[in-house]
């Protein structure tokens, strides 16, 4: 069974989101716009973790850990959705198997960041809460083994795709397709799946990271905890919970793109690059910004790389 032969029960659901245009000045314009902010977040990204891998104290603090990994995840995220956005631009179609490798890396890393904010969501909420066992919690080797779960069950998803793929159609991946993760799907349990684990997800981190805001909040007030080390992480928890917000932009993408298929389709070709710019790109290239520049142990040093300047700058250790 390969694409030309799709029943129409399964076109019922698959989202055929490919539209051959014109090249003219205005998609020039915005094919440069899209590239050029990618490119250029990707160069801060890798900015960010290059100065998250250049000391000791980013490499085997638990938080800037799993920083560095938000970083790297965002980070490939860009990369990969710039290339599926030119794949649409160039209208081109491409070996499934190539398809399947990027949409990997979109599904998986799109997912990733949220949980990890979860989790360093529960660092804070140790540290405030069980200052003197903070340390011994969030150890190198489990912050490592906690980073392992997460990739894990940001893979679950397109692995269990892909799995069943490739043992039902395994001679689909040879053949061309216009690239969308829709295009990839078999069945309609597949889409279910997709939306059901994604928003189990998000919910569960949304309790989460409200949790340890209001578990923070109420520690801040206790006689024994220290107030400026509390009121620090109440804002970081805060930042956490603002991340989750740009993450979830995205969601927001698929429900403008449907809400204006129905409009002229200049207009909708045109609007669906601003939303794609505007919610995909844009908080993904400005949530590690903005929770690195906060940091003042991370933000000199990371300014002075950027600027290519000597790195003579030492960073001062605040484990608040």
């Amino acid at each position: 069974m390969d694409e030309a032969n799709i029943s129409g029960e399964h076109l019922s659901f698959i989202y055929q989101q490919a539209y051959q245009t014109q090249l003219d000045g205005l998609l020039i314009t915005q094919l440069v716009m899209v590239l050029s902010t990618s490119l250029f977040f990707f160069y801060v990204n890798s900015v960010m973790f290059f100065t998250l891998r250049s000391k000791p104290v980013f490499r085997e603090t638990s938080r800037y850990i799993l920083f560095a990994n938000i970083v790297f995840s965002d980070s490939i995220l860009l990369l990969s959705n710039t290339v599926l956005y030119s794949f649409a631009v160039a209208y081109l179609y491409v070996f499934k198997a190539i398809c399947a490798l990027v949409m990997l890396c979109t599904v998986v890393t799109y997912t990733f960041t949220p949980l990890t904010l979860a989790v360093m969501s529960l660092e804070r909420y140790v540290a405030i809460c069980f200052p003197l066992q903070h340390a011994e919690i969030t150890t190198q080797r489990r912050t490592n083994i906690a980073l392992g779960v997460v990739w894990l069950l940001a893979s679950l998803n397109i692995v269990i795709d892909l799995f069943y793929t490739t043992v039902t159609m395994p001679h689909s991946f040879i053949a061309p397709t216009f690239c969308t993760r829709e295009r990839l799907l078999i069945a309609k349990w597949q889409l279910d799946l997709f939306h059901g684990l994604n928003s189990l997800y998000f919910v569960t981190v949304a309790v989460i990271i409200i949790y340890t805001y209001i578990a923070i909040m109420v520690a801040a007030r206790s006689a024994s905890t220290d107030k400026d080390s509390a009121r620090k992480a109440h804002k970081t928890v805060l930042l956490h919970l603002i991340q989750l917000g740009l993450c979830l932009t995205s969601f927001l993408y698929g429900v403008f793109e449907s809400m204006l298929s129905t409009i002229d389709l200049t207009l909708f070709l045109h609007l669906r690059v601003l939303f794609f710019f505007v919610l995909i790109i844009l908080p993904r290239c400005l949530s590690p910004l903005i929770y690195g520049l906060r940091d003042d142990t991370f933000r000199p040093l990371f300014l002075s790389y950027f600027r290519c300047r000597s790195g003579n700058i030492k960073p001062t250790v605040i484990l608040h």
